[in-house]
């Protein structure tokens, strides 16, 4: 089967691929396409000269190594398997599952003669033992959900009809999500019921077994309640205030862990606020990203896109899938939408806006924030417009074909 090759993390983890002393790690919610990274780096290997008996590839969810569950059973199938001579490439696809695999991962690295791979679907994978054992000798690589200019290349891949009108497959990104199989489900409503399904299975495989979850109706409602209202400044203060008025009284300590799974789980991502006049973060309030709209509306039976949220989740998503980092900025009153960092105090500001075009005052809040911030480094505001003007030296660019373009600020 010929797979759809992401170059947008391809080519930051080719110049590792022979590194016997780095276990590459590929992070993820589940879904997101881990398993097909790791088959299209295979595939590379096989294309530069590398011979297949050299490439080992254990998934630990499929039938035939999903009873592997310690240590010892791990490494009796890794040496059962590794026979050629030379650096064999090893790739071990859900390795959570294995509980204490740190210990045999690090043994093989420790031979020199294994380039490993190993992926996982929750921060679990990147806690306690491994960070212990294995400080300075792993790199983690992030993967999300598909972001549009991938949402685009994929459908071409697969030979789908892609409209010449943008904005039309922009609405069809929003209310598909980005999973790559729902590509390949031509109904919507299967295509949510797939993303409920994604949902479920993370419960089940990366939440309940790692978290005390007395109460699953409860769990439940704080599911819903973040999801519904991503891209909202909040506190567990408001949350837990909300929570009551509807019925649903838990204790703090509770929904901590509850919104923490969350994260962990890849679900959600918290985005902390900075303060740009103090250069410090701001304790207690925060917004939280869905790691794929699909989320939402599989969820919901309202199908109306509120389009100031939406496009804030999907410029967050797509500046973290290129690498960024990414917080919420504030000065003064005034709120920048998104502060981005990918290399040493390098930055640039975002403003996330459906149409400045239409009112002066509108346009008059999205640069105000910007022009507040006195250094040099680039600024933007992103809307769905088509007529495009600066100000001040702030760029001002389409959502659309900024993303379609694979661009990087």
């Amino acid at each position: 089967m010929k797979l759809y090759h992401r170059e947008n993390y391809l080519k930051n983890i080719r110049g590792f691929y022979h590194e016997t002393d780095l276990i590459k790690v590929i992070t993820g919610i589940r879904r997101c396409g881990k398993s097909c990274l790791m088959q299209s780096i295979a595939e590379e290997l096989i294309a530069s000269g590398v011979k297949e008996e050299n490439i080992i590839y254990i998934n630990l969810d499929k039938r035939g190594y999903k009873s592997i569950k310690t240590p010892d059973a791990l490494e009796n199938v890794i040496d059962s398997l590794c026979v050629a001579e030379g650096v064999k490439y090893l790739f071990i696809d859900e390795i959570q599952n294995v509980e204490g695999f740190e210990e045999v991962i690090n043994g093989y690295r420790e031979e020199d003669e294994y380039s490993i791979f190993i992926t996982g679907s929750n921060s679990y994978l990147l806690s306690g033992e491994l960070v212990t054992k294995l400080t300075g000798r792993y790199l983690e690589f992030e993967m999300f959900p598909l972001t549009f200019d991938e949402y685009i290349g994929m459908k071409k891949f697969l030979k789908q009809t892609v409209s010449d009108n943008t904005n039309e497959e922009f609405e069809k990104y929003i209310m598909e999500g980005g999973f790559p199989r729902t590509l390949s489900i031509p109904d919507l409503k299967d295509k949510r019921e797939y993303v409920e399904g994604v949902i479920k299975e993370i419960f089940e495989k990366d939440i309940k077994k790692r978290v005390k979850i007395r109460k699953v109706s409860v769990f439940n409602k704080v599911q819903t309640y973040i999801i519904n209202n991503f891209g909202a400044t909040t506190s567990f203060t408001n949350i837990l205030n909300d929570l009551h008025n509807a019925g649903c009284d838990i204790r703090r300590e509770t929904l901590n862990r509850y919104v923490q799974a969350l994260i962990d789980a890849k679900i959600i991502h918290k985005c902390e606020r900075f303060d740009l006049k103090s250069r410090r973060s701001i304790s207690g309030e925060q917004k939280y990203y869905l790691a794929d709209l699909g989320f939402y509306f599989s969820t919901n039976t309202d199908n109306r896109i509120n389009y100031g949220p939406v496009l804030e989740n999907i410029v967050y998503v797509y500046c973290r899938a290129k690498g960024y980092s990414v917080s919420v900025g504030r000065i003064g009153k005034l709120e920048c939408d998104f502060i981005v960092r990918k290399d040493f105090m390098e930055y640039s500001y975002i403003q996330v806006a459906m149409t400045i075009l239409n009112s002066r005052e509108t346009e008059d809040r999205e640069y105000r924030a910007l022009e507040m911030i006195k250094d040099n480094y680039p600024k933007y505001v992103m809307t769905t417009d088509y007529l495009l003007q600066n100000r001040n030296g702030i760029k001002h660019v389409n959502i659309l074909n900024f993303m379609q373009n694979g661009q990087e600020f």
